[in-house]
């Protein structure tokens, strides 16, 4: 799978342009605040309607400009495949093949991306909502209907939230309606965690795998789960839903009494061990640093296992951050399968085949150059 084509408009810097890659690797370079990252962004934009730098969407449109427009056409099982995605103070608009998708969980998948940009090394470190969403991000576009009923939850959890906060307030007691919403809730809460349970089972065997050769076979990664209630990660979503039912009874008049829903997949959370010692409290920036990079490349093997094609791999500015042993074992575990944006200040330190044989271009004020 890789992207031929990609054009912009209105976007962020980018007032209009368009550009073709190489279907192997594509660096990127210029200096700070020229639109490197907006172009990695766009792309990110494209595959998840999203982006991965802020929740305000209308900030990637372009100042004064009434909508953005992201372009591209990507080859996929020798197929090529126009994407188009509009983002307008009306709402967004994504199309596939021509044709607009009804729902945005119908477009996600179309093209898989994997990013490893500078934020995703405090995956390891960072607060569990970053965990949560790198789980999300990623079996999302393996599996669309996950992003359906991840939506539905959140909509149900904000519903029921604001009851409990009447009922907290005591201007409410509607006990009726905090069962239908808790019914609603647990439903989807229980496909959520049961397919996060057999994703997290797949990455395990890839990343502990990628992890021990990093590491030089002197380091065990395991993944663990972090439930809201007690159930092992072979449970499927009757059990699970049994679980939940219950717990939720159990806890329901202190939920009233916080106006808040307290358990369920939006508060789990990932545990990382090396050697079996947490990395998050007692590992070193090094162990932490290979935990996310062995986390990202198992993606690639994942998503390469699930839908039959290499994702596209953006590394935002992150091969500065890495030392030369852990860039060289990224740069040649992608050497030739995957296509790889890469974007940079400069290619001074980083000596490496795969960006000698890459397709260069230069970014300047929101203009990009070969």
């Amino acid at each position: 799978m890789h992207i031929e084509r990609l054009e912009l408009k209105n976007y962020r810097n980018y007032g209009s342009q368009s550009i073709e890659f190489d279907d192997k690797v594509n660096v990127i370079i210029g200096e700070n605040a020229q639109g490197k990252t907006n172009l990695m962004e766009a792309i990110y934009v494209l595959a998840f309607t999203k982006s991965h730098r802020t929740s305000h969407e209308k900030e990637l449109i372009q100042w004064d400009k009434e909508y953005a427009k992201i372009e591209g056409r990507v080859k996929k099982r020798n197929q090529s495949i126009p994407l188009e995605f509009i983002i307008s103070k009306k709402g967004k608009r994504a199309k596939l093949n021509h044709l607009e998708q009804k729902r945005l969980s119908d477009y996600i998948g179309a093209m898989n991306i994997v990013m490893f940009a500078p934020e995703d090394l405090t995956l390891v470190k960072g607060p569990p909502q970053i965990r949560r969403r790198f789980i999300d991000m990623e079996l999302g576009q393996i599996q669309p209907t996950y992003i359906y009923h991840l939506g539905q939850y959140q909509r149900i959890l904000k519903q029921r939230n604001f009851l409990l906060k009447q009922m907290q307030r005591r201007e409410k007691t509607d006990m009726a309606m905090l069962e239908v919403l808790t019914t609603q809730l647990v439903e989807h809460a229980a496909i959520i965690l049961e397919k996060r349970f057999i994703f997290l089972n797949l990455l395990k065997g890839w990343a502990n795998s990628i992890h021990h050769g990093i590491s030089r076979g002197l380091e065990k990664l395991e993944i663990k789960y972090s439930a809201t209630i007690e159930v092992s990660d072979d449970g499927n979503k009757e059990k699970i839903n049994s679980i939940y039912f219950d717990k939720f009874q159990e806890i329901r008049d202190k939920e009233i009494e916080r106006g808040t829903t307290l358990i369920g997949p939006h508060r789990d959370d990932l545990i990382f061990l090396v050697n079996e010692k947490d990395v998050q409290t007692y590992g070193s920036q090094g162990q932490q640093r290979t935990t996310a990079l062995s986390l990202k490349l198992a993606e690639i093997e994942l998503i390469h296992k699930e839908v039959g094609e290499y994702p596209i791999l953006l590394l935002d500015d992150v091969l500065s951050e890495l030392d030369d042993y852990r860039q060289s074992h990224l740069l040649n575990t992608i050497q030739g399968k995957v296509q790889t944006f890469v974007s940079t200040t400069s290619v001074d330190g980083i000596h490496h085949e795969t960006l000698k044989k890459a397709e260069l271009f230069r970014v300047s004020k929101g203009n990009i150059e070969l």
